[in-house]
């Protein structure tokens, strides 16, 4: 198999076979990320991807899953796109389920009825780097994106039948707007209607101009408890119903389907962790991630 460089993939998905289609991130200027900091983006040679799939047909002949990498795999245009799912389908014929992580704004060179072939062609699920739905914050962190772009792309994600998550980033837009960004993520996800909503905490990595900022006092970065309370008004103002997950911000287990029917719990869990959690466990924790 040809992978070029770390594999990062989604842990909540099936995590094999595992197909690398790009490399890096086309974006790759995110500030609180180091993933593909020293990874150029490229294409993968549609020879390696032919020469993998001729692979997995030996190893799993009758794969029903498989996760597209690497960052923004869906960064690719239709034309592009489809054959390789085309192919993917011939080595792999029972194929089902075609997943990938990707940014919004891979969905813009997509027309609905391009994303409805995709689909037909198993794309079934994707998740979305969003982090955020208020602009300042989009904007502070180098998202390239804005709110309406989220709305729009995930619109014609829904049109088109693809489920598709959202990520927030907890803790990324510091002391200085942190509730705005909290409430007004959440109304953006609630309007896009998610099948997920994901969270992570904001962790400072060496090597990110974020971390860079906060040593000279430009950025501040929220308190573990202060992590907590911005998630728990993230929860308050969601309202759409989706699988909840959470990670790298609760030392609880707060995941799980049907957030609605949980939300009130979801919150008194948070509640309680707020007033008696051991915020020096969870800073431990925190100090000793490397990657997002």
């Amino acid at each position: 198999m040809h992978f070029t460089d770390t594999v990062y993939r989604n842990p909540y998905w099936p995590t094999f076979p595992l197909l690398q289609i790009t490399q890096g991130c086309t974006h790759n200027s995110c500030k609180f990320c180091t993933m593909y900091k020293d990874v150029p983006f490229k294409l993968q040679p549609i020879e390696w991807i032919e020469e993998d799939l001729k692979e997995l047909a030996e190893i799993v002949p009758d794969a029903k899953t498989i996760q597209l990498l690497s960052a923004n795999p869906l960064c690719m245009t239709y034309d592009k796109l489809a054959p390789i799912l085309e192919m993917i389908n011939k080595y792999l014929p029972k194929m089902e389920y075609i997943y990938a992580c990707t940014r919004v704004t891979d969905i813009r060179n997509k027309t609905v009825e391009q994303l409805k072939a995709l689909k037909d062609l198993g794309l079934r699920e994707i998740s979305l780097g969003s982090e955020s739905g208020d602009d300042w914050t989009l904007e502070r962190v180098n998202k390239n994106c804005s709110a309406s772009d989220i709305i729009e792309q995930c619109g014609k994600l829904t049109e088109s039948g693809i489920d598709f998550w959202l990520c927030f980033l907890n803790g990324v837009a510091g002391k200085e707007h942190s509730m705005d960004h909290a409430i007004h993520s959440a109304e953006i996800f609630s309007r896009c209607k998610p099948m997920l909503v994901g969270t992570g905490g904001l962790t400072l990595f060496p090597g990110t101009p974020l971390l860079e900022e906060a040593e000279r006092g430009e950025f501040t970065p929220l308190t573990e408890k202060e992590m907590l309370i911005e998630l728990k008004v993230f929860v308050e103002h969601l309202t759409c119903d989706c699988y909840f997950n959470t990670h790298h911000t609760s030392g609880i287990h707060l995941s799980g389907p049907d957030f609605l029917k949980r939300k009130n719990k979801i919150i008194e869990a948070l509640d309680y962790e707020i007033r008696y959690g051991d915020m020096d466990r969870l800073a431990a924790i925190r100090k000793n991630k490397r990657t997002l």
